[in-house]
């Protein structure tokens, strides 16, 4: 399994939010170039990063910045992508992958589309979900609004798709553990998906459970953003 931290941009900074609450924010000191540097040297092999004011406003809107933190290390970059183009613009500025997420829920073609063009391993669609019953539904409308489509119908519109980032918005922030039995079943279930488990890293043993449950990678900002772990040891500790 692979560490892969995380790097939440708002107006060029990094912050964090509380379960995608934009009114919850927690800024740091740090720049993003800083950052990166310091997660490469310390043994990451991929960042990812989101532009919060490009998610908020529906277009990418730090395509300068995130441009210039791509030379540093490989990036995978979510946030705003409405159509091809965007997605184009950000492969040419130098991303090794885009995150899809609401767009995908919203107008699947297009998305069908970008996985034709530029190919599903270089695509990664991101599911937020929230459990009712047990049973994962997934959210649309940045956490606002819970489809009636469960996860496993939304993975059948899409048979091409190879990686994706699934987040329990329950536990996004919270720092109370990830949801270890959603990503074992994710794995028995779907083998042939590359799962990016998200949402509630609190501990190096979460990533122990993590990676004995099958994932594939996990993503986690606030653990080590609030130096809970340093990167050099999530990298350790995923490996195994």
């Amino acid at each position: 399994m692979k560490l892969i931290p995380a790097i939440d941009l708002m107006d060029g900074k990094p912050v964090r939010l509380a379960q995608g609450d934009f009114d919850r924010r927690t800024d740091y000191g740090e720049s993003a170039a800083d950052a990166l540097a310091m997660f490469l040297i310390q043994g990451a092999e991929l960042t990812h990063i989101v532009d919060l004011d490009g998610a908020r406003a529906g277009e990418p809107k730090q395509h300068n910045l995130i441009a210039a933190l791509a030379p540093i290390m490989p990036v995978q970059v979510a946030g705003g992508f409405r159509s091809r183009e965007q997605v184009g613009d950000m492969f040419e500025a130098g991303a090794a992958r885009v995150v899809i997420g609401s767009l995908a829920l919203s107008r699947p073609q297009i998305f069908i589309e970008m996985l034709n063009c530029y190919g599903a391993e270089r695509m990664v669609l991101a599911l937020d979900v929230r459990l009712e019953d047990g049973v994962p539904y997934v959210a649309r409308h940045g956490w606002q609004e819970t489809s009636t489509s469960t996860l496993d119908e939304v993975l059948a519109d899409f048979p091409r798709v190879r990686n994706i980032l699934v987040t329990d918005i329950g536990r996004d922030g919270m720092m109370t553990g990830p949801n270890v039995a959603l990503y074992r079943a994710l794995k028995e279930n779907y083998p042939e998906l590359q799962v990016q488990a998200s949402g509630g890293v609190a501990s190096l043993g979460d990533l122990d459970e993590l990676r004995e449950a099958g994932a594939d990678a996990a993503i986690t900002g606030k653990a080590i953003w609030g130096k809970t772990f340093s990167v050099a040891e999530g990298v350790q500790r995923a490996r195994g």
